[in-house]
């Protein structure tokens, strides 16, 4: 569990090759990093935000937003915030189903 202003989120970690895959989980959605893909997220629905370039989950709370699903930018979700302001839009409950 991580901590950040509105509340906690969960992360998830697998280490691969030479990165990790990484999830950070906040209500009703998450923020991936690099190794997954917004289309499948699309697909399936889910509120979710994509970082790149990123290492740890502190990297992932400071990296611009640089995609996000279709649902996400129906609860008012945007490119370009970090992943902080991501997640904790998503702890607010402005991005509840």
């Amino acid at each position: 569990m991580i901590s950040i202003e509105n509340g906690q989120v969960q992360g998830y970690r697998i280490d691969l090759g030479h990165a990790p895959l990484l999830i950070l989980k906040a209500g009703s959605g998450y923020l991936m990093c690099g190794y997954l893909n917004i289309n499948a997220a699309n697909t399936l629905g889910d509120i979710a935000g994509r970082v790149t370039g990123v290492q740890s989950f502190n990297d992932m709370l400071k990296a611009p937003v640089i995609e996000i699903t279709k649902n996400a930018i129906k609860k008012g979700l945007q490119n370009g915030i970090t992943g902080r302001e991501f997640l904790n839009i998503l702890l607010e409950g402005n991005a509840d189903d």
